[in-house]
């Protein structure tokens, strides 16, 4: 009986270090020719895989593989497809195994977040019911930090430096104007539900006083007379006001300050336009000239500043997938483990896809000041060791030098197409 093949795919919003992790996978399944046979990636993620759209990684070589661990956003690209439960859409989930049998795959490793630890833990369900069992990892990632059973999520700590490095010096551009220019300056950062990235924000401060002043998070219910007099206050104080502001900041109700009306493909509400209402909001109240800034894709995207800690973190999580299911695992996720002590220390250990699935991890209230603006050392003892260590790409004529894969398609073996 031949050896299985793998596949991999990417999922949902891309990072600055997902591709160490597709390097993680990549590499460590070459190592284990004995037991891998190829390793496939899905073009555009899960939906490569509906369409039988496979790229064959072996094509890649080990130079160009490496190469992935410097390289930023989704190298076999990626997609916002959520598949939904069985009983909706059985035909989606029975198309993959149909694919996955075709070209005799065995193993499924998908990074992604929440929603594609849930895919992930369906599939392995439904395999095995179907009599083709496959062995399911989830490959950890997501900037937003939510998923629970593991200490951080890689991904999150390069966003978390980007974003605290930012703020640092935006402040100082303020900080220096302020007496005849702009007084308040607003970054609005990713976080629909949970508040890690605008918690990094706090980092940029080194003493009382120093910016951010204000950060909102989802976590904390807006009071628009109790934001408005923080403002007031600080500029008053300190001659200028620096806030982090979470995309997800919202009312008591549960209502976002920058809902849209719109969904989008996971049906979670689009959100956009935080800082320019909070500006509004600041200027229309208390006059102040003011500035503001969407870190968006920027802060997903800046591998040129990425944490060498998180870089270090998304290969492991790679690298122990493929060792995971050589152990004969199924239906799990690699997970950060902190150690105690002082020293920064982490592992990896295994957690059950179903105690992952559809599980978001939100701040916990003790890494929020009282007040609800600021973070605590709690959270700073936590944050930090997250963003350390520089691991700078390599640079030709002043521009960072990024992989370009050939990304070569397997031949198709199925008749029928499927449409996504």
């Amino acid at each position: 009986m031949p050896k299985k093949n793998a596949f991999y795919a990417q999922s949902g919003g891309v990072t600055a270090v997902i591709n160490a992790s597709a390097c993680g996978v990549i590499e460590t399944a070459r190592k284990h020719k004995s037991d891998i046979g190829k390793v496939y990636a899905g073009r555009n993620g899960i939906i490569g895989a509906l369409r039988e759209e496979l790229i064959d990684t072996s094509k890649e070589s080990s130079a160009a593989i490496r190469g992935l661990l410097t390289t930023p956003s989704g190298a076999f690209g990626s997609c916002r497809h959520k598949m939904k439960s069985i009983e909706e859409n059985r035909a989606e989930y029975e198309r993959l195994i149909e694919v996955f049998k075709a070209h005799n795959i065995g193993y499924f490793f998908y990074n992604g977040g929440g929603d594609s630890a849930d895919t992930c833990l369906k599939v392995s369900q439904l395999s095995e019911s179907m009599g083709y069992p496959i062995q399911a990892i989830h490959v950890p990632k997501t900037i937003d930090n939510d998923l629970p059973l593991t200490d951080n999520c890689p991904g999150f700590g390069s966003v978390a430096k980007y974003i605290a490095i930012s703020t640092r010096e935006a402040a100082l551009d303020v900080a220096s104007m302020c007496e005849t220019s702009t007084k308040v300056f607003i970054l609005e950062v990713m976080g629909r539900h949970a508040g890690w990235i605008a918690a990094a924000g706090g980092l940029a401060a080194e003493q009382e006083g120093d910016a951010p002043h204000i950060i909102l998070f989802p976590e904390v219910a807006f009071n628009r007379e109790k934001f408005l007099a923080k403002v007031k206050r600080t500029v008053k104080k300190h001659g200028f006001c620096v806030i982090v502001a979470s995309e997800g900041a919202q009312y008591k109700d549960g209502t976002f300050l920058a809902e849209s009306g719109l969904k989008d493909a996971f049906g979670h509400s689009q959100l956009g336009g935080l800082a320019p209402n909070l500006a509004q909001m600041i200027k229309d109240e208390l006059g102040y000239k003011y500035h503001w800034a969407v870190a968006d894709y920027l802060q997903r995207a800046a591998r040129h500043i990425a944490s060498q800690t998180d870089v270090d973190q998304a290969y492991a999580v790679g690298e122990a997938a493929v060792e995971m299911a050589l152990a004969g695992k199924n239906a799990v996720m690699p997970a950060i483990v902190r150690g105690k002590g002082k020293r920064y220390r982490w592992s990896i250990v295994e957690a059950p896809l179903a105690d992952v699935a559809n599980v978001e991890k939100m701040m916990p209230r003790n890494y929020i000041t009282r007040d609800g603006f600021n973070i605590t050392d709690e959270a700073r003892a936590y944050l930090e060791p997250l963003i350390q260590g520089e691991a700078y790409p390599d640079y030709k004529r002043g521009m960072p030098k990024y992989v370009r894969l050939k990304n070569v398609m397997v031949p198709k073996k199925l008749r029928k197409s499927f449409k996504v």
